[in-house]
């Protein structure tokens, strides 16, 4: 996967941007406020996201990495493609989804183009509780170590309940911040310690 490129931009739209990494020209689809960050010929780098179908590769990319993790998460919802994802991003910060989550402000989010009153009832009940509501600075990427994790504990043949309760004794014993640093600076670490746990879940029912 493409997390981030350093380039000089070559051309700008309002929705879409060409970055010149080393000679090659990315095509990215960017919002408006990513848009006003840029101007052509300067050096930046972006947070970038790929979106793989079956006839297209897409590359959307963003000047913070927040931006890029909030991208990521909404997608995590049923029904929420990158075309909405990217209109929530640009419409709401991470903070403000945090905000219209915890107190179940359906109005907030379905003013976001794409969304409606049905997809915003959809996002509050698949994001309420995943969140960690007094971080809200470290949203995305609090859910993200732990959804990575789940896939990486179930994927080595633990149940996903064994998983789940490893995190949650991971969780317990270390404050969101310590393991938010953990997630980005040491991934392997981390791993380490969920498959620590993990293997005392050995032998328990699904």
């Amino acid at each position: 996967m493409i997390a981030t490129l350093f380039g000089t931009v070559r051309a700008l739209k309002l929705d879409q941007a060409v970055i010149d990494v080393n000679g090659v020209g990315y095509l990215i689809h960017i919002t408006a406020q990513t848009s006003s960050k840029l101007s052509v010929g300067r050096d930046y780098q972006v947070f970038t996201s790929l979106a793989v179908r079956e006839d297209s590769m897409t590359l959307y990319a963003f000047t913070e990495n927040d931006e890029r993790e909030l991208f990521e998460l909404v997608q995590t919802v049923s029904g929420i493609g990158p075309k909405v994802a990217l209109a929530i991003t640009a419409a709401m910060s991470i903070e403000d989804l945090a905000s219209a989550v915890n107190t179940k402000d359906e109005a907030a989010i379905a003013a976001v183009q794409g969304i409606g009153k049905k997809g915003a009832q959809r996002l509050i009940l698949e994001l309420s509780g995943k969140l960690d509501f007094s971080h809200p600075a470290a949203l995305a990427s609090g859910f993200s170590w732990r959804d990575q994790l789940i896939d990486a504990l179930t994927g080595l043949g633990f149940s996903r309940k064994q998983a789940e309760q490893a995190i949650n004794e991971i969780a317990a014993n270390r404050d969101a911040k310590a393991l938010q640093d953990l997630s980005v600076n040491s991934p392997s670490e981390l791993l380490k310690l969920a498959l620590a746990h993990a293997n005392t879940q050995k032998g328990l029912g699904k």
